[in-house]
């Protein structure tokens, strides 16, 4: 027999995952331990990766894809001396393995080349699908997925230590950019095979490492602690990447029952903008779209995507 659902359970929680399992496993654990069904996360962590996951528990869930597109932070080691066929250390070497020492290369204009807005192609191993299947269930079949490039963007790509055939860096990036991918690049563009060798995810946005309960404290969190801990952010905490506006309780009821509602934002808005709707006790109700801008500057028309409230 299933668990009891647990109620009244809705908001984030900050996990740093340790190295050696999926971001399912980071879900299942905290699944089973909250004794809650509805659980998911704002971006896949590789098995080799460590760092944040941010679990969305509840009605959060409904905020993930939102919450999905954050830029990420990283710090890690890139290898020099052989690339691997999934760009990483949990991968197959491709071609002979040598330690190159790289302490010599001006890899700055190297690591230029990869800041800004990049057309990224995927590595065979990853989850892209091809037709209705993964890429990495053709690789490990030794077919080549046609896979295209993907638009990403590197807003800081810094080197912090460069030693033998080992270099440390920092990225912070959009959404969906194979960090991975870079480090095979990366080696490419300096004539020295690379793969990256680890990984550690910092932040999501504004969610940090530093606020995220480890991992083996998660698996002794009790069902009743999970509310009142640090680590955990109740809906109307969340820091969403989108501006926050007050509504009264007339409009709150009208978007519980999906209708439009008529606001002055006393902000400039456009068609099209997404808006996080609190009520007035600032309570997350809603996430809105601007369908329509009566006046430039003054009310707007907006619609209902996700109701969180009831």
């Amino acid at each position: 027999m299933n668990p009891p659902e647990k109620k009244g359970l809705d908001g984030v929680l900050l996990v740093d995952k340790i190295t050696g399992i999926t971001s399912h496993d980071v879900v299942e654990k905290f699944r089973r331990r909250a004794q809650i069904k509805k659980v998911g996360h704002t971006g896949t962590l590789d098995p080799l990766a460590t760092g944040l996951l941010v679990l969305c528990v509840g009605k959060a869930t409904r905020l993930q894809a939102y919450l999905m597109g954050m830029e990420k932070t990283y710090e890690g080691t890139i290898q020099f001396g052989w690339a691997t066929d999934s760009y990483d250390a949990a991968g197959t070497p491709a071609g002979e393995t040598n330690e190159i020492n790289v302490e010599q290369i001006d890899f700055e204009p190297l690591v230029a080349q990869f800041r800004g807005e990049l057309q990224q192609m995927p590595p065979q191993f990853s989850a892209k699908k091809v037709q209705g299947v993964r890429a990495y269930e053709l690789a490990r079949k030794g077919e080549v997925a046609a896979l295209t490039p993907k638009k990403v963007t590197v807003y800081e790509f810094e080197l912090t230590k460069i030693s033998g055939s080992t270099v440390d860096f920092r990225i912070r990036s959009s959404a969906g950019t194979y960090v991975r991918s870079l480090a095979h690049d990366l080696g490419a563009a300096a004539g020295v095979p690379a793969h990256l060798k680890s990984l550690r995810r910092t932040a999501i946005g504004n969610f940090r490492v530093e606020n995220a309960i480890a991992f083996d404290q998660l698996e002794a969190l009790l069902p009743e602690q999970i509310a009142v801990a640090p680590q955990f952010q109740s809906l109307s905490d969340i820091d969403l990447p989108i501006e926050k506006l007050r509504i009264d309780w007339g409009q709150q009821g009208k978007l519980m029952r999906g209708q439009a509602i008529i606001m002055s934002p006393g902000t400039v808005l456009k068609k099209d903008d997404l808006i996080a709707l609190g009520n007035p006790h600032d309570q997350l109700i809603a996430i809105g779209e601007v369908i329509n801008v009566l006046r430039e500057g003054g009310p707007v028309e907006v619609k209902p995507k996700v109701v969180l409230a009831g």
